[in-house]
């Protein structure tokens, strides 16, 4: 993760000075960002501050009015196929039959010109049930899992296409401690060949976990991880919270908290 100063990092993903307003009204101001090969980094900010936006700029959904965002040297749309990506929220009809290999299957959709799915499909989205460790869950209705049970489902699903970068979307929200514990579990082992970007507003564990902070509050600040407090805590949650130390800054022309 660059933070303006020092040797660049490899480059996996890169946001130059990029801007992005809904309506007219700016939600994301002169976002720089630089992210390296499998780091793991949490995205934190208020509610309405851009977090969700960034991923979406990401995926290449949304398009930034400024600015450029590169991952893998080019242009988001281009390499959507190397994204996993776990939403929010995740609608559904709860009467409709889907069983959760249907779902985690879905995340086969688009890599290929095929109308069904083929025993490759098959024997991915089992492996990825496998690696979640809910391999034994694949016949149950989607419906009828637990809120952590979905989550995992969900995650399988991003990475049945086998993506080299992983953006999770609050996947801790609505879940126990237990359940919390072991999420965290699996990402830090996906973490072991992924780039993972989270967002969260459970900063309980950023400090032993994550590799770096990235506040979003429509300016973007990275952070190293420590158990420092400071001022940028009252500023972003209205509260004084152990999570960051608060001396980097984003890039050599962006935003400083020195």
């Amino acid at each position: 993760m660059s933070d303006g100063g020092g040797e660049r990092p490899q480059e996996l993903i890169g946001f130059d000075h990029v801007f992005f307003s809904y309506d007219g009204v700016p939600v994301l101001e002169n976002v720089c960002l630089t992210v390296g090969p499998r780091e793991f980094i949490s995205i934190v900010g208020p509610n309405g501050g851009g977090k969700t936006t960034l991923l979406k700029l990401l995926l290449g959904i949304l398009k930034p009015q400024r600015g450029q965002i590169r991952v893998f040297g080019r242009t988001p749309t281009e390499v959507r196929h190397r994204i996993g990506y776990v939403p929010q929220y995740t609608r559904f009809d709860p009467q409709f039959p889907v069983t959760v290999l249907d779902v985690v299957l879905m995340g086969r959709l688009g890599t290929g010109a095929k109308w069904r799915y083929g025993r490759d499909d098959m024997e991915l989205a089992r492996a990825s049930l496998d690696e979640l460790g809910i391999a034994d869950l694949e016949r149950r209705p989607f419906e009828a899992l637990s809120g952590g049970q979905r989550q995992r489902v969900l995650i399988a699903r991003s990475l049945v296409s086998q993506p080299e970068i992983l953006l999770l979307d609050e996947p801790t929200a609505n879940v126990d401690i237990a359940v919390e514990t072991k999420l965290i579990e699996i990402l830090q082992r996906l973490n072991e060949r992924l780039t993972i970007l989270m967002v969260s507003h459970d900063v309980g564990f950023i400090s032993t976990v994550v590799d770096t902070v990235v506040c979003v509050s429509r300016e973007v600040v990275v952070h190293p991880t420590s158990e420092l407090t400071g001022d940028l805590i009252q500023e972003v949650y209205g509260a004084d919270i152990k999570m960051v130390r608060h001396d980097h800054r984003c890039s050599a022309q962006g935003h400083s908290h020195d």
